[in-house]
């Protein structure tokens, strides 16, 4: 550590650090302007703000009563899990969920993305586990947030620092916007031709009556397990496969990241082109829905979660399957069959048998693949190269905010953001 670096709490280096409302908001179906963070949405240096909770305007005023969340400021979750960071890059109509408290660097003193990397760094996740209790969940205490110390430089190798780790978030902020842009083109794609009928060409064709309503003549009803298979059976080699717990599905796309690697296990099994769907109670409501192309080739296998449906196409393809489960009309099926205890509901298959598809042509089907294949293997190439890019910054990251590599003599240009 460089001799001119100074140890201080971030207590002494924050103008504010602000603590949630210790109870659970009153949340609508929503969507709404006002959006409530959650633990699950800080990760790894950032907070997804698409993935969350809706609330109306009165609660929302009630709960930034200790001050309203802005773009910049950096979150901590204290709770399940511990120690999670993020920077929050969206302050529209944003507040605090339960477990987070929010660090608002103090720009005289500390530059906030130097902050962002500080508590990334294994020494302040060190302090933070150390500060944890409990022994069921460790959580952390909101008077030992303010406890936590870092190394700081002057403020000018602060920034510097900063924006050349943040040149690589910039880089998988962007990434992320292109796979949102590329998601919804594909499920607005779906809706347009599967669930609107307005497919290229629809104009000329004659629409009959079905149990759906009206349909293009010619297309027939079908039930979804005469045209998906459901659990189909895979074989799994003996020795160390890949394993997708349910943490890994995300709640707004198709991707799975975080993949581990377990001796042949039990529960769900899959190849690429299958559609994981979450079956048990919050996670289905939440969204967890992935789509499987992370294998080396088709004929690969991968483990699961015991809680996954798996969905394979028969007769349509692979992308329709997946944003069919996506869609709302097949996730409000799925909901209204749960049973069980509360909290750990589950999805009765046999409610699939009740979902009725309208089969178009294989002409159709063809041409919606043709577009809509190279949108899932570009999200996946996108998804590939955000994580080569998060690896680079964590390999980086130590380096820079132990001062073990000097930028202080480094001419870089620092973002006006990154000056206020």
């Amino acid at each position: 550590m460089p001799c001119n670096w100074q140890r201080a709490n971030v207590g002494e280096l924050c103008e504010a650090i602000i603590d949630c409302v210790n109870k659970t908001a009153r949340t609508v179906d929503g969507p709404t302007p006002f959006k409530m963070i959650r633990t699950t949405n800080v990760k790894n240096g950032w907070v997804d703000t698409s993935a969350v909770k809706y609330v109306e305007e009165d609660t929302y005023k009630k709960w930034i009563r200790r001050g309203a969340p802005r773009r910049g400021d950096v979150i901590l979750t204290r709770e399940a899990p511990l120690g999670e960071i993020g920077l929050l890059r969206d302050d529209k109509g944003i507040f605090l969920g339960q477990r987070l408290v929010m660090f608002r660097a103090d720009p005289k003193k500390l530059n906030n993305r130097f902050l962002l990397y500080a508590l990334l760094d294994h020494d302040a996740q060190g302090q933070i586990k150390s500060f944890g209790s409990g022994s069921t969940v460790e959580h952390m205490r909101v008077p030992d947030c303010s406890k936590i110390e870092i190394f700081t430089p002057d403020l000018s190798t602060q920034k510097k620092i900063g924006t050349i780790l943040s040149s690589y978030d910039d880089l998988i902020e962007n990434n992320l916007r292109r796979i949102k842009i590329l998601e919804e083109m594909a499920q607005n794609l779906y809706r347009e031709w599967f669930v609107k009928f307005r497919f290229p060409g629809h104009e000329k064709v004659r629409f009959v009556d079905s149990p759906l309503g009206k349909i293009p003549e010619g297309w027939e009803i079908k039930t979804m397990p005469e045209m998906v298979t459901i659990r189909p059976s895979v074989s799994i080699p003996n020795g160390i496969v890949p394993f997708v717990p349910m943490g890994c599905l995300s709640e707004t796309s198709m991707l799975i990241n975080d993949i581990e690697t377990r001796p042949k296990a039990s529960g769900a099994r899959f190849q690429n082109g299958d559609t994981l769907f979450a079956r048990i109670t919050p996670c289905l409501e939440n969204g967890k829905t992935g789509f499987v192309q992370f294998l080396p080739d088709d004929k690969s296998a991968a483990c699961g979660s015991t809680e996954f449906i798996v969905l394979r196409s028969k007769t349509l393809c692979p992308e329709y399957v997946y944003l069919m489960a996506r869609s709302d009309p097949f996730r409000d099926n799925a909901i209204k069959s749960m049973s069980g205890a509360t909290g750990r509901q589950r999805v009765q298959e046999e409610c699939f048998d009740k979902f009725l598809i309208a089969l178009p042509s294989n002409e159709i089907l063809k041409n919606f693949q043709t577009i809509t294949q190279p949108q899932f293997k570009m999200i996946y190439s996108l998804n590939l190269g955000n994580q080569n890019l998060r690896r680079t910054r964590d390999l980086l990251l130590p380096k820079l905010i132990s001062g073990e590599v000097d930028v202080s003599e480094l001419d870089i240009a620092i973002p006006e953001e990154a000056c206020a």
